[in-house]
């Protein structure tokens, strides 16, 4: 989520931020000297980033390097944010039916993701989602004091149209008036996509870096070793260590419904809507872990997952040839299951 202002998503955010910076754990320490290492941190996109680089002599100095990487992240925000009025995406979504407007190819490129994502995952991934997710309760709009209709869902699930605009170049057409486009699943980590591309450019032999939880690892530390994320057991308190990952030169991505929702009338509400129902999801699959080449397309593939739930989403990772591990939770006990391409990576 970009740039959030309002204290609830301020709360939600923090939630996330302890559910998925505490998987960089082992990744943050236990690095070199500090001479053979440039660590960055700072504020972006409503979380922290984190930055691990080894050190080489094309490298910048660390306050260029860190300015650098600030305004490539305040493009993204420029860009992708629905919370700064005049960012491409807001303006987008303030067009009247039939208008368009010329954004950048970075924009384009994740509507593009998007949309190949909603037909990859039968729709279990929707970047037009947004009304529902303000339906029922997880977005700007307060918690529902009861719960919706299905007339009410309905008339809402409209609303969230994939096919409601058009792309011509870098020209966005609106076509559905009611259309609302919300690029949070995937802007994260495309913004870790473009500080790896930028620090890939000074041809260092080894980098993490993290936003939010959304990582991303090239080669080794500077002793050799390899970078080591720690992913965590799906539980409430969180801090248990589920396994021990070396992703080598990959992005990681973790998502889960144990952390964000809210119990009405003695039933649960997780923050995961299901696009093709339009309902909060109700399965035992409470965690997943993908790893891909891009921290965007992980992060996405990792919601569209907690939505399809595990059979689905091992039968779609043995389709896309995605290393996937998921964690089923009934009452206490927990059940682990693998895609085929995950073998690799278990320590």
């Amino acid at each position: 989520m970009l740039d959030n202002p309002n204290l609830k998503f301020e709360m939600i955010n923090i939630s996330l931020k302890a559910l998925l910076v505490s998987l960089v754990v082992l990744l943050l320490t236990a690095c070199g000297s500090e001479d053979d290492i440039v660590s960055l941190s700072g504020n972006t996109m409503g979380t922290t980033y984190h930055i691990k680089v080894v050190r080489n002599d094309r490298l910048p100095t660390t306050q260029l390097l860190q300015a650098e990487i600030d305004i490539a992240l305040e493009l993204v925000n420029d860009q992708m944010s629905t919370y700064r009025p005049k960012s491409e995406l807001s303006r987008f979504n303030k067009l009247l039916v039939n208008q368009s407007i010329t954004v950048s190819e970075d924009t384009i490129k994740v509507f593009k993701e998007g949309v190949r994502l909603y037909n990859v995952t039968g729709g279990a991934l929707d970047i037009t989602l947004g009304p529902l997710v303000n339906l029922w309760g997880f977005g700007p709009d307060k918690r529902p004091t009861e719960i919706p209709s299905q007339e009410t869902i309905d008339i809402v699930k409209a609303k969230a149209d994939i096919h409601g605009f058009t792309i011509n170049g870098l020209k966005i057409t609106k076509t559905n008036p009611d259309l609302y486009v919300d690029l949070s699943s995937l802007a994260k980590g495309y913004g870790v996509d473009k500080i790896a591309t930028l620090l890939n450019k000074y041809q260092v032999a080894g980098y993490l870096v993290e936003i939010g939880g959304e990582i991303s690892v090239k080669g080794v530390k500077d002793d050799g070793s390899p970078w080591r994320i720690a992913v965590e057991k799906p539980t409430t308190e969180g801090g248990v260590i589920q396994q021990v990952v070396e992703p080598g030169n990959m992005a990681l991505a973790t998502s889960g419904d144990y952390r964000i929702y809210y119990e009405e009338e003695g039933e649960r509400f997780s923050h995961l809507i299901d696009p093709r129902t339009g309902y909060p999801i109700k399965h035992k699959l409470a965690s997943v872990t993908v790893l891909h080449p891009s921290s965007m397309t992980a992060d996405a593939y990792a919601t569209a997952m907690m939505v399809l739930g595990t059979e689905a989403s091992l039968a779609l990772a043995h389709e896309q040839n995605l290393p996937v591990m998921l964690i089923e939770k009934d009452d206490d006990h927990y059940e682990v299951f693998y895609s085929e391409a995950y073998g690799p990576y278990i320590q």
